[in-house]
């Protein structure tokens, strides 16, 4: 547990040293971001359009703090449109917009006119609504596809990384990352899609506008935004790495309830419940603890940011004031009124900018803890011009084969061995001496340190993956099945597998009566890990599932070690009716099993020390002899 913390805190150092911001979203996120360009364009589009008709509903304003408060009795007169260039074109629209707004008043009076232009004001509100609407609308799509592309990118890549990673990686901390990183991405990242694509357009737009009515009054304004961005930042600086540190709290959480499921038995036997309880509200409360301090941190966001914005407005009012008051002011009264509305709009995109900001830093922590996953090495890879095999036509030869996890220890050293087609090769030997890691490089679970293996005469390194794991068919000690039916566990090997095959292949397994005496036959469901079928059901199912595969190679690993004598004979009789007609490599602690073997190789400590019959090992009294009598006792 120590060593996993001390793990867990140089992940989360090394997350401090590395870069924040928005260029490690998009190196994180890029890659989802990109899938959907369409929508991307989609919602930029819209989101401008709502910008632009907020900000020209505004203006509508103008006309009506004329009409209510008569700020304004300069006359206007009309200026053809023609005569506007670029340059004056604002300026234009300005005189003509008061213009029209005085002949109104003088046509229909001042209650008819501010109901007209009330109606503007609607209709703009309308089209800024609508327009606000579709830019979310776009958004929703992507937000529910960027998080089925990342659970799928993780399900493929656990799927296919090798057997070794998940040697080193508890299965409690995987299945963390898939659920609740993946959902805190969703709650964090792609939920603030909207707030991060559309506020910059809206605080650009509204800037730009700032900048038109007043460029005096915007440089004294943006003068204090970095009293706010200094504030932000103090806040969001270290919530990534505190959620970098309560996500991996909440792994050991879940490997710990992964971890007890497993050994209920044995934590009541030793009556060690208090014992576990203590042990995982300890997690839960150091948990507990970080989360507070995240979601106090991130809570912080929005009372920062409010005070700090009216800070600000506080000191344009007064600076803008102060110059009106005496006569220096660039715009007048109502033209201020009109800034002023401007600005605390713009407030609003800010904060959810910076809310946004807070959240995504919290998804970051997650997608990091994600892209472990995603960017993992497979170092089993096909080569470049690997070609498929159809079948095995002469042996298998492993030729000065070692192997090792790693550079500390060998697990297996010089193996020469060869099996010819049709030849059945039994390992013995001690737990630890190297039995199933010889038989896991076969299909390139692992691949050799050295030496090679090869498959009529083609090193398997340059056979595709599917075609050579393709020849063989594996039946283990453990029955792994899956919660499924019967039928669909048996034809897992076989795409499109009809019945009537199903069946034949449970007959020659010995498994066909027992399943026609189930309530719903091979329509029954086995449960989790097939809980709901004895060890020796499991097994036979899982014989049957080769057998319907028929490949060449069979690998049996201790596959009748854990059964009760009676379930034995029986798996051992459809163990022999499937291997007549393979290759087969066995792995056998009761030798009783293997006694008819064309060959017998004994492991110790990764080496092999005897090979022959069993009766010819039998004669040699040695290390097989010894195991062969302590059976027999």
């Amino acid at each position: 547990m120590t060593s996993r913390t001390q793990t867990g805190n140089a992940t989360v150092a090394s997350t401090q040293r590395e870069g924040h911001g928005a260029g490690l979203f998009f190196r994180l996120m890029g890659k989802y971001l990109a899938r959907y360009k369409g929508y991307i364009a989609g919602t930029l589009g819209m989101n401008v359009l709502a910008a632009l008709f907020n900000v020209f509903s505004f203006t509508v304003i103008l006309p009506i703090l004329q009409i209510l408060f008569k700020v304004n009795d300069k006359h206007y007169d009309f200026i053809p449109w023609d005569s506007a260039s670029m340059s004056n074109l604002l300026k234009v629209a300005e005189n003509n917009g008061y213009y029209y707004s005085q002949q109104l008043i003088e046509t229909y009076g001042p209650a008819t006119t501010l109901l007209f232009l009330g109606l503007i004001l609607s209709f703009l509100t309308l089209l800024k609504t609508a327009t606000y609407f579709g830019g979310s609308a776009m958004l929703a799509p992507l937000r529910t596809g960027i998080v089925r592309d990342i659970r799928n990118d993780i399900y493929r890549k656990i799927v296919r990384l090798p057997l070794s990673f998940f040697s080193e990686e508890r299965k409690g901390d995987i299945m963390t990352r898939i659920t609740a990183d993946v959902n805190e991405v969703d709650s964090s990242i792609t939920s603030s899609l909207d707030m991060v694509i559309k506020n910059p357009i809206f605080i650009f737009v509204y800037v730009g506008a700032l900048i038109v009515i007043s460029w005096q009054l915007t440089l004294f304004t943006l003068l204090v935004v970095p009293l706010m961005a200094f504030g932000i930042g103090r806040i969001g600086k270290k919530l990534k790495s505190k959620s970098l540190t309560m996500q991996a709290k909440l792994s050991d959480s879940v490997s710990q309830i992964e971890e007890t499921l497993g050994g209920l038995r044995i934590i009541k036997a030793f009556i060690a419940e208090d014992k576990m309880i203590n042990r995982f509200e300890r997690v839960t409360n150091e948990y507990r603890d970080i989360a507070s301090r995240v979601a106090i941190r991130q809570s912080a966001a929005h009372p920062v940011s409010e005070f700090l914005g009216t800070v600000m407005i506080v000191l344009v009012l007064w600076f803008g004031g102060y110059l009106i008051f005496n006569g220096n002011s660039p715009i007048d009264a109502n033209k201020f009124i009109y800034y002023l509305i401007i600005l605390y709009t713009t407030l609003q995109p800010i904060k959810e900018l910076s809310k946004a900001g807070y959240a995504i830093q919290k998804g970051l922590a997650s997608m990091e803890r994600i892209n472990k996953i995603l960017d993992a090495e497979n170092n089993i890879r096909e080569a470049k011009n690997a070609h498929s095999i159809a079948g095995l036509e002469r042996d298998i030869v492993l030729k000065d084969v070692c192997f090792n996890y790693n550079e500390t220890r060998e697990i297996l050293h010089n193996i020469n061995l060869t099996v010819k087609k049709g030849q059945t090769l039994a390992l013995v030997g001690q737990s630890g001496s190297g039995k199933s890691t010889m038989v896991d490089l076969i299909p390139r679970y692992h691949d050799v340190t050295s030496g090679c293996i090869t498959i009529d005469g083609t090193d398997i390194r340059q056979l595709t993956l599917h075609s050579l794991r393709g020849l063989i068919g594996n039946v283990n000690q453990e029955a792994i099945l899956f919660n499924d039916t019967i039928r669909n566990n048996i034809a897992f090997g076989k795409e499109n597998a009809t019945q009537e095959e199903i069946e034949q292949a449970a007959r020659i397994a010995n498994a066909h009566d027992f399943i026609m005496e189930m309530e719903e036959g091979y329509d029954t469901m086995v449960g989790d890990r097939g809980c709901r079928l004895s060890g020796g059901q499991r097994q036979r199912i899982s014989i049957a599932r080769a057998i319907l595969k028929n490949p060449p190679i069979l690998i049996l690993d201790e596959a009748t070690s854990a059964l009760d004598t009676e379930s034995e004979r029986l798996v051992q009789d459809a163990l022999e009716r499937l291997m007549s007609t393979r290759t087969t490599i066995a792995i056998a602690h009761r030798l009783s099993t293997i006694k008819h073997a064309d060959e017998i190789c004994v492991l110790h400590e990764g080496q092999i020390v005897e090979r022959g019959t069993h009766e010819e090992l039998i004669a040699c009294d040695g290390y097989y002899k010894r195991l062969h009598d302590m059976q027999q006792l």
